[in-house]
């Protein structure tokens, strides 16, 4: 990883334990058992871990959809 990868403290970072880039993607999900249909978690993630974050959250059922971080609105958090 090189240095301009890694995000600034004011930019998105990716939710994958220990990595410290910049997110472009945001995999939206909810557990059924917890939250109300409307309610919309956000994990963001990186180029490298956009899939992997999308597939453990899609084996339990709890992923929505994968969108670019710009694509956030405000049902999204």
């Amino acid at each position: 990883m090189s240095g301009s990868d890694v995000a600034p403290d004011d930019e998105h970072v990716c939710s994958a334990k220990g990595c410290r880039q910049a997110a472009a993607h945001a995999v939206i999900w909810r557990n059924p058992k917890l939250h109300t249909p409307e309610r919309r978690k956000v994990w963001l993630a990186c180029d490298q871990h956009r899939q992997s974050l999308a597939d453990f959250l899609a084996l339990r059922g709890f992923l929505i959809e994968v969108v670019e971080v710009a694509e956030l609105t405000d049902a999204d958090g």
